[in-house]
């Protein structure tokens, strides 16, 4: 006998970074119809660009259209009539300078272009937009919550607050269902090596297989909510099968400081930190944020969700991961 359930159809901005990646994988796991958007120059070079999303290429589908480009979203929105949709495509690698301008290009307008071709196109779809720990930057307290006001330190941050104002007012004014996610630092396996977590993950295992004679890092007392990556991807997707939508910190609760990762990530290798790593004034950032930690009780109570893996078993999954990957490729 057939089942009456329609197929839900997702739509992923994003799907070739860390988080689309593991997203359409938990989708998929949900029998959703998965599609996605990306760039000519991704589509042009797969095995730079789609190398998260090649076990799963023929179970999903590629739509290409940029956050810059209104029409191209347009057309993919009015294509495909997604019942969820996850903004989780930006210009995402967080830097302090403030002479840079592409950041607030792509990701204001990208957001807005998505939301208002929702809007058109798709008005009963759920729309979900990644918001970040940046955006309250230099907090004045610690842990924050969803009430904490923002004071932003990067372009990302600052273009993050757009992003969520952005989805508020189209949340208030045009009816959408429109839930934010302020994800605390989530680090996994398939993060770039420009991001620390995996800097540090990356080269302890080039230092375990003599590839690499040190490891150079800038403050080791700053500190970090670090989890896991596929299991925030989750709290996204619980979100929009709410009554109603709102807006959630998602986060460990707990502070590491990259000393403790550090540590951590030689322990897992068998080796010392303390005789690999190099401080390099080179890598301290200007104006570090104050203590970002997240306060999750919001989404333990409302969506029932929480982290599973413990920083110990992050660090330990990444430097693993790493140690791996060298093994099979050398």
């Amino acid at each position: 006998m057939k089942s009456n359930t329609k197929q839900k159809v997702a739509l992923i901005t994003g799907i070739t970074g860390q988080d689309g990646s593991y997203l359409a994988e938990f989708l998929l796991s949900k029998g959703y119809q998965v599609n996605c958007t990306v760039q000519v120059i991704e589509m042009e070079d797969p095995v730079t660009h789609l190398w998260r999303i090649q076990p799963i290429l023929d179970k999903i589908h590629l739509h290409v259209a940029s956050l810059e480009s209104y029409p191209s979203l347009y057309k993919t929105i009015e294509h495909i009539k997604p019942d969820e949709c996850y903004h989780l495509a930006a210009k995402s690698f967080v830097s302090y300078s403030l002479d840079e301008f592409s950041t607030l290009n792509i990701n204001i307008n990208g957001a807005h272009f998505v939301l208002s071709a929702i809007k058109e196109k798709a008005p009963d779809c759920r729309f979900y937009f990644a918001g970040t720990s940046e955006m309250f930057g230099l907090a004045d307290h610690s842990p924050q919550n969803e009430k904490t006001p923002f004071n932003p330190r990067s372009l990302y941050g600052i273009s993050k607050i757009a992003g969520y104002h952005l989805t508020n007012a189209f949340r208030q004014a045009q009816g959408l269902f429109a839930c934010i996610g302020i994800l605390y630092n989530h680090e996994s396996e398939r993060r770039p090596p420009e991001f620390l977590t995996r800097k540090v993950s990356s080269t302890v295992a080039r230092i375990k297989l003599g590839l690499a004679k040190e490891l150079r890092l800038g403050n080791l007392d700053a500190k970090r909510d670090w989890g896991y990556a596929p299991e925030y991807v989750k709290a996204m997707w619980m979100m929009l099968q709410q009554d109603k939508p709102d807006d959630y910190v998602i986060a460990t609760g707990e502070p590491h400081s990259v000393r403790e990762f550090v540590k951590l990530a030689f322990e897992v290798a068998d080796m010392d930190w303390e005789d690999w790593v190099v401080i390099d004034k080179q890598y301290f950032r200007p104006s570090e944020p104050y203590d970002l930690t997240g306060d999750t009780s919001k989404a333990r109570r409302k969506i029932g969700w929480h982290p599973e893996s413990t920083f110990k078993d992050l660090v330990r999954i990444m430097v693993e991961a790493d140690i791996r990957r060298l093994m099979e490729t050398s």
